[in-house]
């Protein structure tokens, strides 16, 4: 049988799935990897370990399908940042999203002029979470690494490295990092300045449809498929979970909740809000005769991850644990708003809407007739009424939508998702197709073979 690879490169693991050409999917294999926290607020990955994580994941599925794929589409979580020499090998870990080594350098340029600058034209909010404050940060504070550094990569670029020895990045992973100019297609270089480096330390930047079909022979028969098979090198996760939900048109909204959260619209020119408060990335470029698609929302630290400390630190259980079930019902029993109960989510920090990195979790209003269920509601409520200040920001920005497509693990809770449509005041549609970023980078080639 036919099927097409999304290969998604997430925060914690990588996601290889196989789907048909009805975008079915038909199996999928995942790889865990570790995060190190070698201090507090820093968070990195060895960008070999998933490397090997990756073709471990491709390896298996292949074997499992018993034949080869026609095609493979990358996706990638954003912001990460690795430094490399000469050789193209690494001289520091991979820097994830959630590192806040470089908080105090982005608060010390938000807010200023050229702060808004690179927001307005490089549609990333200005937040420690991006490559651009953690470039000044290594310019600052590790000299001697920035100075050998040959080129600046994410973690999808530094597999693309190693499977086929080219640096190159896609148009949408690039617009992620508060160096790029999606409008112009083009390096932003008041970005590059207060970065302290040059356009050529940094991956050449192609459409999210190149075809990469020069796979290196050593990691062809790993995996075992011809070295000429096609790789798409795709877009970024956030943008992929778009196409993969099939919400593409105005009106309606992907409303994702797992560890982190994100609310995202899908449209075809920038959005800007002058409060700072979005996001606005590149999906795909203008291309056949068709506008520029992008990808505007926002993106909570605090989704299900909240929950699960939640549970964890006031009843001594996992979520998915069976004797959560009970607990679940007596919550179920309270009213909305908690009588007068409520929960602030911000225990990770903050990205949407606040961009605060240093942002605390709290509760508010606590009575001594609020018990523990009203504490376990206020949990769940705090974190969709956060999800909703993102909401009212996109309509503020964009204009109304009428109707959200629902994905990650929290749609494993009925109960949360009625609770989204009460708080939103919206039509809740589940997603049936569990693909996500890694339906959308499998329908890159599809696209890409259409256009032609």
């Amino acid at each position: 049988m036919i099927y097409h690879v999304g290969l998604d490169i997430g925060t914690s693991s990588v996601k290889a799935a196989a789907f048909d050409g009805q975008r079915q999917m038909l199996a999928s294999v995942s790889k865990a990897y570790p995060t190190h926290s070698p201090k507090p607020g820093w968070h990195e990955q060895n960008p070999e370990q998933v490397v090997r994580a990756t073709v471990a994941a491709l390896k298996k599925l292949v074997a499992e399908r018993g034949c080869p794929p026609a095609s493979i589409g990358l996706s990638a979580a954003m912001h990460s940042l690795i430094a490399v020499n000469s050789k193209g090998q690494p001289l520091t870990h991979s820097i994830l999203w959630s590192d806040n080594r470089a908080a105090s350098i982005a608060s010390q340029l938000k807010g200023t002029l050229l702060g808004k600058d690179i927001y307005r034209h490089t549609g990333t909010p200005i937040h420690p979470m991006s490559p651009l404050p953690k470039l000044a940060w290594l310019r600052q504070n590790e000299p001697t690494i920035f100075h050998k550094a040959h080129q600046f990569l994410g973690i999808k670029e530094y597999l693309v490295f190693r499977l086929f020895g080219e640096y190159l990045t896609d148009q949408s992973m690039s617009s992620a990092t508060g160096l790029f100019d999606a409008e112009r297609l083009a390096w932003h270089e008041p970005s590059l300045d207060f970065a302290g480096i040059g356009a050529g330390q940094l991956p050449r930047h192609v459409s999210p449809f190149f075809i990469l079909n020069k796979l290196h022979a050593s990691f062809a028969k790993q995996i075992g498929i011809p070295p000429e098979t096609p790789w798409v090198i795709g877009a970024s996760d956030g943008c992929l979970a778009n196409l993969g939900a099939g919400v593409m048109s105005p009106g309606e909204a992907v409303l994702s909740i797992g560890t982190s959260g994100a609310l995202r619209l899908t449209t075809h020119k920038p959005v800007y809000d002058l409060g700072e408060r979005i996001f606005n990335y590149l999906l795909f470029p203008p291309h056949n005769g068709e506008p520029a698609t992008y990808v505007t929302g926002g993106a909570s630290n605090n989704g299900a991850v909240i929950y699960e400390w939640f549970c964890k630190q006031f009843y001594g259980l996992s979520p998915s644990a069976k004797r959560m079930e009970r607990h679940r019902l007596s919550m179920e029993s309270i009213p909305m708003g908690c009588e007068g109960l409520r929960f602030q989510p911000h225990l990770l920090g903050e990205r949407a809407p606040v961009w605060d990195a240093s942002a605390t979790g709290s509760f508010q209003g606590i009575r001594p007739y609020h018990g523990l269920a009203h504490f376990h509601r206020a949990i769940l409520e705090g974190i969709l009424l956060n999800m909703k200040q993102i909401g009212d920001v996109l309509e503020e920005i964009t204009g109304p939508f009428h109707t959200i497509h629902a994905n990650g693990g929290f749609t494993k809770m009925p109960f949360w998702v009625e609770m989204a449509g009460e708080i939103f005041g919206k039509k809740i549609v589940v997603s049936k197709n569990e693909g996500g970023p890694a339906l959308g980078a499998a329908r890159l080639f599809e696209i890409n073979q259409s256009s032609h």
